[in-house]
């Protein structure tokens, strides 16, 4: 059993690497990503060549017999969702990292990104039911409660995958705008009407988080496997190429799917492999919107 001691390392770990991250990488991208809801006065100070004429505050300039502007900032405010995928899928990986790594990695770098921006992050555990909720606050205690809950929530055995459920669930919860990420590899049954209306409602980007076995098995002769989430095991000759073909094809078009019901919604979604740079793909996504 992890004792508290190690997991308050882990969590130090994550912080360490993700907020550096999120500090010089991507806080500029994300404040300029995702604007605040308006601009609201500030204060006045006096007029600068080159200040536009119509900001200028008539009564302040009459009261002091010279020109002075209204100042204005963005009111942000914003709340940050992340719907991460616990289900037993996600403890697959066979690269650099599990499926559940890279989700907490990319899900310590949102929150603190939102952090920096003054922003509210909040957090939707779900597997085949929701599991865990964690309102949406502020500041840094916050954060890391979060990082901890990434680093030892564990869902059922064998429980399996259903986006429908986390999307119902925001969707039920949060009536007001949120900018949400949900992040899973996807192995769900249909979850295309709770996509669209949460996609009306909330700024929406799915992360599709696969592994590079998901989409090719290797070649290793006659092998044992389990279904991670059906518990089913059988003996499998991935020497066939028939086999392998058909896998990858099953791949494909499950892929083709979720790009499919992400588009049909006007939702995002971003794909990030367990051995890929997601630094340069969340970077390419918040300099591209």
């Amino acid at each position: 059993m992890t004792t508290t001691a190690e997991i308050l390392k882990r969590v130090r770990r994550i912080e360490i690497k993700t907020k550096g991250l999120s500090n010089h990488i991507f806080a500029g991208e994300y404040h300029s990503a995702y604007k605040g809801r308006g601009m609201s006065f500030s204060e006045v100070r006096e007029y600068t060549p080159g200040d536009d004429v119509k900001a200028i505050d008539w009564n302040v300039t009459a009261r002091f017999s010279h020109p002075f502007v209204k100042v204005y900032e963005e009111e942000r405010e914003l709340t940050v969702m992340l719907l991460v995928d616990i289900s037993n899928s996600s403890l697959f990986g066979t690269a650099q990292r599990i499926k559940r790594e890279l989700i907490t990695e990319l899900s310590a770098v949102l929150s603190f990104a939102a952090a920096t921006n003054n922003d509210k992050v909040g957090v939707v555990f779900f597997s085949d039911k929701v599991n865990k909720y964690i309102p949406p606050k502020k500041g840094r205690s916050h954060i890391l409660r979060i990082i901890r809950e990434l680093l030892t929530i564990e869902a059922a055995p064998l429980s399996s995958t259903n986006v429908s459920v986390a999307l119902e669930f925001l969707n039920s919860v949060l009536k007001k705008k949120t900018i949400s990420f949900l992040m899973s590899d996807f192995i769900s049954n249909t979850f295309e009407k709770p996509l669209m209306l949460a996609s009306r409602r909330h700024d929406l980007v799915g992360i599709h988080v696969f592994d590079a076995t998901d989409k090719e098995l290797p070649d290793v002769g006659l092998v044992n496997v389990q279904d991670a989430e059906s518990g089913k095991e059988a003996w499998i000759d991935t020497s066939d190429k028939t086999l392998r073909a058909a896998y990858t094809k099953t791949f494909e078009q499950h892929k083709r799917y979720c790009a499919q019901a992400f588009s049909k919604s006007g939702a995002s979604l971003l794909a990030i492999r367990t051995d890929q740079d997601y630094v340069k793909i969340l970077q390419g996504y918040f300099k591209g919107r």
